[in-house]
């Protein structure tokens, strides 16, 4: 599988970034190094080092190595980071240069450092797998989460749970051992009291821990209203390109359309549909008006679309009421914006403002998508209102939750299973089942961050990874 016996190099750093990182660990990282900086490497000290690295004969360009001595670096061997500002041509040459010799140094593989980190003892598995959410997040609530992942709160909540675990089982074991002889190390109804304690410590754990796809999934914004109302030239001013086709006439919009909305604190889905129908004229509006109620019903965020230049709402009052105000008890999740505020003067915009304020009772936001206005105010507009949802339920348990993922929300809740069947082995008096039964539970639980764990699972995990990290 992997071979600490290789080095390894990779490029580490954006290939669209100003500055471009390779990265180089393992027994031969001086080595390397020495072949292509144009100055002494020492290979007992560690540090910074400005100069110029040979790219080929004919090229040398200006850079900084950064070299981490064994076992003080991040994968616990020789570490050395090149450090240079140049473009994508410069950085491919220099890895063919530094991958020149096949037996110093191999092309890394997906998570190939970090699984050196965990092989060398340098962090355990979760803070592992912290690593990957960490470069993966797309919110700082993500974030916030595998950050506390990988300052190993979970490894010492584990390690308390695992060590009572243990605790536990060693008397119950040794009044087996001298089950002849008139020693009671621990009574039947103490150990069902630890047992219950061990048990309310692993269920607390994982209704605590905040689930990581709580927050990386995005989450979705729908842009809603009747035909006509300025939807498909809303997304496109949102997104600053054409995604939606738009048109002088109704009903332009058929399907469900969806890219990717980048905000100032998290990314979302946007999407734009079909315009809503109080009574839809035939079976392909019928079905368009359904597709589009379909998606509307799951979002996070709907903004709520009023051509402000009409004199009559009475239609955008009547479709208003499809939509949900609220999700899963959440605050409003919706957004009223008032369109095409760029065809009426100033005094009839605030006079039409005022009354769509009043008869739909709620603040509109006067945008226009041909002019601009308003849209920036949008924007800030859905991030908070993605941000307040998701502080709802997640902001809480990332400042006093551990995150879990999939993996180690497995381990617990096995865990679990076994100390419940364990505890109702003990109240029947059969202590050896019991026994047994807490070994299987101590297992489960160490398989959060045991350090020998099947080659198969390790592959999974670090497959996920990007090359560099």
């Amino acid at each position: 599988m992997y071979n600490l016996n290789e080095t390894i190099v990779a490029v580490s750093s954006p290939s669209l970034g100003a500055r471009s990182i390779v990265r180089i660990t393992g027994p031969d990282t001086i080595a390397i190094v020495q072949e292509v900086l144009n100055s002494k490497v020492k290979p007992d000290k560690a540090g910074i080092r400005t100069g110029s690295i040979t790219i080929d004969p004919q090229l040398s360009i200006d850079a900084s190595l950064y070299l981490f001595l064994a076992p003080h670096s991040y994968t616990g061997e020789d570490t050395a980071e090149i450090h240079l500002d140049a473009g994508q041509a410069i950085v491919e040459g220099l890895m063919e240069t530094l991958l020149a010799n096949p037996l110093r140094g191999r092309n890394a593989g997906p998570g190939e450092f970090t699984a050196r980190a965990y092989l060398n003892d340098k962090i355990d598995l979760s803070q592992a797998e912290a690593v990957n959410e960490i470069i993966t997040c797309s919110n700082r609530f993500q974030l916030a989460a595998a950050e506390k992942l990988l300052a190993g709160r979970l490894t010492q909540a584990t390690e308390e749970i695992l060590a009572a675990v243990m605790e536990c089982l060693s008397l119950l074991e040794a009044g087996l051992d001298f089950s002849t002889e008139d020693i009671e190390f621990i009574t039947r109804d103490q150990t069902v009291e630890r047992l219950e304690r061990i048990k309310q410590m692993l269920e607390r754990l994982l209704a605590e821990s905040i689930h990581y796809e709580s927050v990386a999934d995005l989450p979705a914004v729908g842009i809603a209203g009747s035909p006509g109302a300025g939807k498909s030239s809303l997304l496109n001013k949102l997104l600053t390109r054409p995604r939606s086709i738009v048109a002088g006439r109704r009903k332009t919009t058929r399907d469900v359309l969806t890219d990717m909305l980048v905000l100032t604190n998290c990314r979302c889905v946007i999407f734009d549909c079909a315009g809503l129908l109080e009574k839809p004229d035939n079976i392909l509006d019928e079905l368009a008006h359904q597709a589009a109620a379909e998606a509307l019903e799951k979002a996070s965020v709907v903004v709520f679309c009023v051509d402000i230049s009409k004199t009559d709402w009475t239609e955008d009052i009547a479709i208003r009421k499809f939509i949900k105000d609220d999700l899963q008890g959440q605050e409003t999740r919706i957004i009223p914006i008032a369109t095409k505020s760029d065809l009426l003067s100033e005094d009839a915009l605030a006079e039409h403002l005022a009354e769509m304020n009043k008869l739909f009772a709620a603040d509109f936001l006067p945008t226009s998508a041909k002019a601009g206005t308003g849209i920036e105010q949008l924007r800030e507009a859905i991030d908070e209102k993605i941000i307040s949802q998701t502080a709802g339920n997640a902001k809480d348990q990332t400042q006093h939750g551990i995150a879990l993922t999939a993996r180690h929300r497995q381990a617990v809740t096995e865990a679990i299973k076994t100390i419940s069947e364990s505890i109702e082995e003990i109240k029947a008096g059969n202590d050896e089942v019991a026994a047994m039964l807490l070994r299987s539970a101590y297992q489960s639980a160490s398989h959060i961050q045991q350090q020998h764990i099947d080659e198969q699972i390790l592959e999974e995990i670090f497959s996920r990874f990007c090359i560099g990290k």
